[in-house]
C-alpha cells in the first residue's frame, strides 16, 4: 500500500510530475544498473541542497586549519564525520518517506514537543545568524579576489552585499512559484555546488601538477582513521617540540587545537538545520516510500561525494602550503609582506599565551609593552613554531598558489569558488527558514509565510553583516549561544531520529526488521556518539558551566513535558 504525502503539503506538489516520477523509478528498477543510475540521477535534487549549504564558510576555515595543524593525517576527519551524519539525515529521510507525516509535528506528537519545538527553534537562530558570515565572506571574495580595487572600502561592501540580497532572494523565491521555477532552482544550485568543486580539484590538479608535485601515498594514508592524534600531536611537530624552551606548553597547545577541530567536525559535519532541510525538501517533491532508495542515492552523490572532494581538496592545497612551514616575515628572517600583515594577530596570540603560560596569574595582568617586550626575548625555536600554528583564510592560500598559476588565476580560481560557498549557502538558510517558519504556524505551504521566512535571513546577514558582524560583541551575543544551542540540540535531534526508526506505532509495517534494523541501529548509535562528543567538548570549550547548565535545563523542561504526557518513545 501506497504511503501518501502529507495532505498538508499537497497543494503544493506537482501530483502529475510525482507520478511520472514513480513511474520512472518503478520502470528503471526492473532494467540495468546504467538505467537505475540515470533514473537516480535525473531525480536528484535534495542532496544538492544539503551539499549547498554544508559548503560555507564554517567548512572552508575548518579545513584550512585542520590542513596547517593536522596535514595529511587529517584527511580522515571530514569523510567519516560527513558518513555519519548522512546516517542521522537517512533515518529521518526514511521516517519521513515511510509515513508521509511532516517530522516535526511527527515529534511533537509522537516523542516530545519540546524537542519539537527545540529543533525547529534551533534552526531559525542558525538561519539568521549564520547568514552574516556567509555575507562577509561573499564580499571578502569580491573584494580580495574577484574584483580587487574595484569595489574597496565601506561603499563597496554595502554594494556587494545588497547585490548579495537581492540575487539570493530572486532565486529562492523563484522556487516559491513551484514548477518552472523550482526547476532552475535546482540546476543554479547544482551548477554553484559543481563549481565549488571544480575550482578546488583545479587547485589541486594545479599542485600535483607542478615540479614538487604531491605526495600521494601519504595523502591516500591520511583516509585511514588516526584516533592517535587526539592523544598526541601530528608527526611534523614531534621533533620541533623538544628544541622549544617550554615543550609541555607546545605540546598540550597543538594537542588541543587538534582536539577542538576533531570533535568540532563530529558537531558541525551535518548543523541542526540540514536535519530540517530534508525531510521537508523531500515533502516538497511529493516523495513516498517509493522514492527512499532515491534519497540514499541523492545524499551520496549529491552531498557526500561533492563534500569529500571539495574538504579534500582545501585540506590538501593547504597541508601542501602550510603544514610545517612558516611565514619568514613573522619571525623576523625576511621582510614582512602583505601575507605577513594578515597573520601577525594570530601570530602574536600563539605568543602571548606562551609568555603568559611562565608568569601564570600574573600574565592576565601584562601590559602590551611587557608583552612585546617578551616575545621579542622568546627563543627562535618557539617564535617559529607559533608561526607554524597560524590561522590563515582563502586569501591568504590564493597568494601561497599565486606561484603556480599566476597572480591573477589563482585568485580568480579561489575567488569563484570561495563566491560559491557564500552564495549558495546563503541560499539554502533563506530556503530553510521559509519550511521552519510555516511549521512554527502549522501552515505548509503558505506562500505569504514563506516569503517572509525566506526574506528573514536576507536581512538579518546584510544588516548583521554590515553593522554587527566582526564585532566581538556579536560573538558572544549571538554566534556563541547559536552556536551552543545548535550543537547542543544536534545530539538531542539524532536520538530523537532514533526513536523514530523504533517506533511501531509511526512506522507500522515500515519499521526495519531483523539484521537491517541492528544495522541501522548501530550506525545511528555511532552517529549519536560521535554527536554526543563533539557537542559536549564544543560547548564546554566555548561556555563552560554556562552551557552545561542552558542544556540541562532544557532536557528538565522535555523530562518534564514527556511526563505531563504520559507517552514513552517505544523501541
Amino acid at each position: 500500500m501506497t504511503t501518501p504525502a502529507s495532505p498538508d503539503t499537497s497543494s503544493t506538489v506537482d501530483t502529475t510530475g510525482v507520478e511520472a516520477d514513480r513511474r520512472l523509478l518503478m520502470e528503471a528498477n526492473s532494467g540495468g544498473m546504467l538505467k537505475r543510475l540515470g533514473a537516480h540521477t535525473r531525480l536528484s535534487g535534495p542532496g544538492w541542497l544539503q551539499s549547498a549549504i554544508t559548503l560555507g564558510g564554517g567548512t572552508l576555515a575548518g579545513c584550512l586549519f585542520l590542513g596547517v595543524i593536522g596535514g595529511y593525517e587529517m584527511m580522515w576527519l571530514q569523510p567519516l564525520m560527513m558518513f555519519l551524519g548522512i546516517v542521522m539525515l537517512s533515518a529521518i529521510g526514511y521516517v519521513t518517506l515511510s509515513t508521509g507525516k511532516r517530522p516535526f509535528a511527527a515529534i511533537r506528537d509522537e516523542i516530545n514537543p519540546v524537542l519539537a519545538w527545540g529543533w525547529l527553534g534551533a534552526t531559525v537562530m542558525a538561519n539568521l545568524v549564520w547568514a552574516m558570515p556567509q555575507f562577509a565572506l561573499g564580499t571578502a571574495a569580491v573584494q580580495q579576489n574577484l574584483l580587487p580595487g574595484v569595489l574597496d572600502g565601506n561603499s563597496g561592501r554595502i554594494i556587494i552585499t545588497i547585490v548579495l540580497a537581492v540575487a539570493s532572494l530572486a532565486v529562492v523565491l523563484s522556487s516559491v512559484s513551484g514548477g518552472r521555477g523550482a526547476k532552475i532552482f535546482e540546476w543554479v544550485l547544482k551548477i554553484m555546488v559543481a563549481g565549488i568543486v571544480i575550482s578546488f580539484f583545479g587547485v589541486v590538479a594545479a599542485l600535483a601538477l607542478s615540479p614538487e608535485g604531491l605526495p600521494w601515498g601519504k595523502i591516500l594514508a591520511g583516509f585511514i582513521p588516526n584516533p592517535s592524534l587526539l592523544f598526541e600531536p601530528a608527526a611534523t611537530y614531534r621533533d620541533l617540540i623538544p628544541l622549544t624552551s617550554q615543550p609541555e606548553f607546545w605540546h598540550d597547545r597543538i594537542l588541543t587545537i587538534q582536539r577542538d577541530l576533531m570533535v568540532t567536525g563530529a558537531a558541525t559535519a551535518v548543523g541542526i538545520n540540514m536535519t530540517f532541510l530534508l525531510p521537508y525538501s523531500m515533502l516538497k517533491r511529493g516523495w513516498d516510500r517509493h522514492f527512499r532508495g532515491q534519497t540514499v542515492f541523492d545524499l551520496g552523490t549529491g552531498l557526500f561525494i561533492p563534500f569529500v572532494l571539495v574538504t579534500s581538496c582545501v585540506v590538501i592545497a593547504a597541508t601542501s602550503r602550510f603544514h610545517g612551514t612558516y611565514d619568514r616575515g613573522l619571525v623576523g628572517e625576511a621582510p614582512a609582506t602583505a601575507a605577513t600583515t594578515k597573520l601577525m594577530g594570530s601570530y602574536h596570540a600563539g605568543l602571548d599565551a606562551r609568555i603568559r603560560y611562565d608568569a601564570g596569574p600574573a600574565g592576565a595582568t601584562l601590559t602590551s609593552e611587557e608583552l612585546t617586550a617578551k616575545r621579542e626575548a622568546l627563543p627562535i625555536a618557539d617564535k617559529r613554531l607559533a608561526a607554524m600554528l597560524v590561522q590563515r583564510d582563502a586569501g591568504v592560500l590564493a597568494d601561497a598558489l599565486a606561484q603556480l598559476t599566476g597572480q591573477s588565476t589563482a585568485q580568480l580560481v579561489f575567488g569563484l569558488g570561495v563566491f560559491g560557498m557564500a552564495i549558495s549557502t546563503i541560499i539554502v538558510l533563506m530556503l530553510i527558514n521559509g519550511y521552519a517558519l510555516c511549521e512554527a504556524f502549522d501552515r505548509p505551504g503558505s506562500k505569504r509565510l514563506t516569503i517572509i521566512g525566506v526574506t528573514l535571513p536576507a536581512l538579518t546577514g546584510a544588516l548583521g553583516f554590515l553593522f554587527l558582524w566582526g564585532s566581538k560583541n556579536t560573538t558572544v551575543w549571538l554566534a556563541v549561544p547559536t552556536s551552543v544551542f545548535g550543537m547542543a540540540l544536534l545530539p538531542i535531534a539524532a536520538i530523537t531520529f532514533l526513536f523514530l526508526m523504533n517506533s511501531p506505532r509511526l512506522l507500522g509495517e515500515h519499521m526495519p526488521r531483523g539484521g537491517k534494523r541492528w544495522g541501522v541501529n548501530i550506525l545511528l548509535i555511532a552517529a549519536v556518539g560521535a554527536a554526543t562528543v563533539g557537542a559536549s567538548w564544543a560547548i564546554w570549550s566555548k561556555v563552560g558551566w554556562g552551557g552545561v547548565i542552558a542544556v540541562g535545563v532544557f532536557l528538565g523542561m522535555a523530562l518534564v513535558a514527556h511526563v505531563m504526557r504520559g507517552v514513552r518513545p517505544k523501541l
